[in-house]
């Protein structure tokens, strides 16, 4: 009596695929957040981190961009120094950036919801300029809301952070003062995108 072995394949090519690349631009942000230097009117220092956050929804799309910023987080926490100026461990989390780095995975998420829209992913370079730029600005409104709160909440307290007064100055400290930056950013990135499809071409 013969016995037929069939294989069975328990991870599909495509997950194994998605994973990789997630992992890539994990690490893609973690070498971004080295590029990083003081902000002369905030204690949160100017990285390209963002940066990072931007490629991975543009090219990974909502889901896979969001769990590639998540893949990130949770190995910045484990202890890998892949935070700004090479910081890493839990305290990144209850610090005045905190609030940047809990709104990294929306962000992407979000970055990649817009370019992309519902269904497939497209090809980036064909999103678009208008969706391209759109997705990102979404993407840093959120940074920038959660960044601007997280600010609060650890100079305030919990008690006075929503206070208009406090909120005021979280903001034109951790969001208003990287408004140049974020710029430049969203450049790169459109360059990259276009780059990219030059290359492919």
């Amino acid at each position: 009596m013969s016995t037929n072995a069939e294989s069975v394949e328990l991870v599909g090519d495509d997950v194994v695929g998605n994973v990789a690349r997630a992992a890539l631009f994990a690490a893609l942000t973690g070498a971004f957040a080295y590029v990083s230097f003081p902000n002369p009117v905030s204690p949160v220092p100017v990285s390209l981190q963002v940066l990072g956050v931007f490629l991975a929804g543009i090219f990974l799309g909502p889901v896979w961009g969001g769990a590639s910023i998540v893949l990130y987080l949770v190995a910045g926490a484990a202890g890998a120094p892949i935070f700004a100026g090479g910081s890493a461990g839990l305290g990144s989390f209850v610090g005045y950036t905190a609030g940047f780095l809990w709104s990294y995975p929306l962000a992407a998420a979000l970055v990649g919801a817009v370019v992309h829209g519902v269904g497939d992913l497209r090809d980036p370079a064909d999103a678009g300029l208008t969706r391209l730029v759109g997705g990102m600005v979404l993407g840093t409104v959120v940074i920038y809301a959660l960044g601007t709160v997280g600010y609060a909440i650890v100079e305030n307290g919990l008690a006075g952070a929503f206070a208009p007064d406090a909120l005021a100055r979280a903001f034109v400290v951790s969001a208003l003062a990287f408004v140049p930056f974020e710029a430049v950013k969203m450049a790169a990135a459109v360059g990259i995108v276009r780059s990219d499809a030059a290359t492919a071409e």
